[in-house]
This record gives C-alpha cells, structure tokens and sequence, in this order.
C-alpha cells in the first residue's frame, strides 16, 4: 500500500493542490492496511507543505491520519513516545514556524486523544501560542498574517483544549507551567481588545491550578504502558497455571486470598478521593504565596485579577 500512497501524495504535491478523487485514493490506501506508516506520513507533510489552499476536507484527512501514526502505528496504543513527539516537531518546525492551522490541530487533537504525551510536545503547542499572541502572527491569525497583539477566540477555543486535555500536563486540570503562561498572556494584553472568551478561560484555569486536585499515577507513562501490556500479553505457562489453578479452586479462592494476600480491606481504608477533592479545594500556603507572587509581578491588581480573588473567595 504505501508506494501507491507515496506516488498519489507526491503526483498532489507536484501539482500544488488535491483533487476530491485523489484525496479519496489517500483514504482508502491509507486504511486499506489498518495503519498509516512513517513514509505516509511524511509523504502527508510534504503534500501539505505544497498546496496553496487547504480544503476542509484535506485538513481532516491529515489530522486523522497523522494522529493515527503518531498515537497507534507502534505499541502501546494512544501513546505518544519522546521519539515520536521530536519527530513530529521536526516535520512541523523544519522551517521555524507553524505554518497552517491544520499542523497545530494536528498537535491539539493528538494531545487530547493520547493518554499521554511528553512535556516536550506539550510545551511546544503552548509555546507556538504566546508566540502567536505576542507577535500577532501564526497560523491562528488568519494564516500568518500581521494582526494586534492580542488574545483571539480561536487561541481562547486552543488553549483550553490544550490545557484541559487527557494527555496535557495534568488530565482535566491545570498545571502550574500553564497557569503561569495565563498570567504572562494576562500581562501583555491587558489593554487589548481580547476575545469575549479570554476572561472566563484565565479566570477557570488559574482557579483550577489553585482548587483542583490530580493523583500521581493519573498519566501513565509511554514506558510503564509498555510494561502493563506485556504483562498482560504474557501467555507463560506459569501464568497460566497459576490462573488455571484458581479457576479450580474457585470455593476457596477467598480463604486462599485471605491467607496469601492479607485480609480484605474494609470499605473506607481505600483511597478516599472525596477527601482529596475536598483537599485539593483548600488553597495552600505555597499556593497562596505563588498567587500573591504572581499577582504583584506587576504592581497592581487588575480587573482580571480582582474577578479571580472574588471568584476564590466565594468558593471558600
């Protein structure tokens, strides 16, 4: 399958644009084996690079199909591994920039698929958006072209994707890195026109960091992953010996466990997650001092912030 994918991307790229027809000859190549390869997925890049206009329909393909390489083409599955996020910068960043909207929802959509991706491509998304915001050009902005320094409504609808995602630096919460980056967005567009959405989304991140909570093993890692699946893949004799064994003696299973295990724990003795939610919404000292720290960077406390006090102070 993949010469006759390579050929139909490269006949596309030399051409500078993409038919209905040859986007449906990508397709069914593409899936025809299950999976995009590496040399697909190169050849994608290298088609994107060339056309001059991006239909809809083009930039879902190469979001799906990048997405499906980079999340499943090796094990463990909805992993992003170090290797394959330094190979996704490389082909995105080969020229210094960002440059069409369809490569950063390619990174946004992969982080809020995967279980987890590393830092490396998280920072980076977050990056090319204060890049975007403080120098008024990327591809949010209309494809590059110079605009305000300003916060727009689809950096708003990114970064809270971003930062709310499965696989972002904490799953459904905010981490400190990125309620810092808040901050640093807040101070140098304090007196722009920003989008309607930018004041909700600083102020629920930042209260989020303070007041949420995320347990230590809420991500797994690319290598751990690849441990649990080989256990579980694991058709050993001993393995199964010892499973057949306590399907025999299933009466007893409970004594046995009782005796080799310890004695079942009562309800309660667990992991009590209502108290960690309680906990987590308490702010602490070490949070209170990095609020007040981050508050008077500037010397003043502005509207956003003010908002942001009241907003903690009616939720104690």
């Amino acid at each position: 399958m993949t010469t006759q994918f390579i050929d139909i991307a490269q006949r596309a790229a030399a051409d500078g644009q993409i038919t209905a027809e040859e986007l449906l000859a990508l397709r069914r190549e593409g899936w025809g084996d299950g999976i995009i390869t590496r040399a697909e997925a190169e050849a994608l890049f290298a088609l994107n690079n060339s056309l001059s206009e991006r239909s809809n329909e083009w930039c879902d393909f190469f979001v799906e199909a990048i997405g499906e390489f980079v999340l499943n083409a090796a094990p463990p599955r909805l992993q992003c591994s170090l290797e394959e996020a330094g190979w996704l910068i490389g082909q995105i960043d080969h020229d210094g920039v960002v440059e069409s909207i369809v490569e950063l929802e390619t990174m946004v959509r992969i982080i809020e698929r995967a279980e987890n991706v590393p830092d490396r491509l998280k920072n980076y998304v977050l990056d090319q958006i204060e890049r975007e915001v403080l120098t008024g050009t990327g591809p949010t902005r209309c494809g590059g072209a110079l605009s305000a320094t300003h916060i727009s409504s689809a950096e708003c609808r990114i970064i809270r994707r971003v930062i709310f995602a499965s696989g972002g630096h904490g799953p459904a919460a905010v981490s400190r890195f990125e309620a810092e980056l808040l901050f640093r967005l807040k101070d140098e567009t304090l007196a722009e026109e920003n989008a309607p959405e930018w004041d909700d989304l600083f102020i629920d991140g930042v209260a989020n960091y303070l007041k949420g909570f995320t347990l230590q093993n809420a991500q797994v890692s690319h290598e751990r992953k690849l441990e649990l699946e080989a256990f579980v893949a694991d058709n050993s004799v001993s393995v199964g010996r010892f499973m057949g064994r306590v399907a025999r003696e299933a009466p007893q299973v409970a004594n046995h466990f009782g005796k080799v295990f310890g004695k079942k724990q009562g309800a309660g003795t667990g992991t009590d997650y209502t108290a960690l939610a309680i906990a987590g919404e308490a702010i602490t000292d070490y949070e209170s001092e990095w609020l007040e720290k981050m508050i008077d960077a500037d010397g003043e406390v502005d509207d956003l912030e003010s908002r942001l006090i009241a907003r903690l102070a009616a939720e104690v």
